[in-house]
């Protein structure tokens, strides 16, 4: 005869169960969250969002609650589970990211938007602002596209190469900060071992992916699948004509950029000549 299972009632959906998992934890303290803000050093107002489900956070404030609680790696499990949920991306993009996440290599080549792999929050959040995004699933979209950035981190992150087409680093930021930020962060990316950023640059003159955004994983299996974007869908491409078709695109354009350091001097001079804040 089979156990029984035991029925907890709480949600079987990761996010859902750490937001529960928070309230559940901050009620039996009997702290308030403006108390709790006040404890930990962050806005309350952050823990509130957090308990709701409309953000997970950073590790670093789930690290303090962790301790705040008396739950050493609790949390942090729950949280690494809800960053790692791919039903937290818009439904069409599920397939993609399960795939990214188990792919042993990728490759990029980018026509106007930096890959998501490589944004900060800021950048995230205006370029998905741009797109229609707004409030809550704003916020979400954010954190589950920060959470796809864990994928580059630690020993076994699998090599990643991205060519990004000059129209990406001359499409700056409303917010100079948020900008300068981003390519700050980008030219400390490309310094990694398993990371190659180039640079194409205006003058190679027409190229043959010049309105395709593509990814190519390399999956375990040894298969490689691609992945076209634009601004309005994403075709997964697994027929591997096709897929050498673009292979052999991508090849043609990685002849024409500059080298990775020539193109890390090229986000370099960038930022020297963005304007001094006062």
């Amino acid at each position: 005869m089979s156990q029984r299972r035991a029925i907890t009632g709480r949600s079987q959906e990761p996010r859902q169960r750490f937001a529960e998992e928070l309230r559940t934890l901050r009620a039996a303290s009997g702290m308030s969250l403006r108390a709790l803000g006040e404890r930990l050093g962050w806005d309350w107002s952050l823990f509130g969002k957090m308990e709701k489900g409309e953000t997970i956070g950073s590790p670093e404030v789930v690290q303090a609650l962790d301790t705040h609680y008396g739950t050493p790696g609790l949390l942090l499990a729950l949280w690494e589970l809800a960053a790692g949920d791919h039903t937290q991306f818009r439904e069409r993009y599920r397939r993609y990211m399960a795939l990214e996440a188990e792919a042993v290599s990728l490759w990029h080549f980018a026509v106007s938007v930096l890959p998501g792999l490589l944004q900060t929050p800021g950048y995230a959040r205006e370029v998905l602002a741009a797109g229609g995004l707004k409030g809550k699933e704003l916020d979400q979209q954010v954190d589950a596209r920060m959470g796809r950035r864990e994928l580059l981190d630690g020993e076994k992150a699998p090599p990643f190469r991205t060519i990004l087409s000059e129209a990406v680093l001359r499409t700056a930021l409303l917010d100079t900060l948020e900008w300068r930020g981003q390519l700050e962060h980008l030219s400390e990316m490309a310094e990694r071992p398993n990371i190659i950023v180039q640079v194409l640059p205006f003058s190679a003159g027409p190229y043959g992916l010049d309105s395709t955004d593509v990814w190519f994983l390399r999956l375990r299996r040894g298969q490689t699948v691609a992945y076209t974007e634009n601004a309005h869908r994403g075709d997964l491409i697994e027929d591997s004509e096709a897929v050498e078709r673009l292979q052999s695109a991508y090849d043609a354009v990685r002849d024409l950029a500059l080298t990775p350091a020539e193109s890390q001097k090229f986000v370099l001079r960038m930022l020297e000549e963005m304007p001094c804040e006062p």
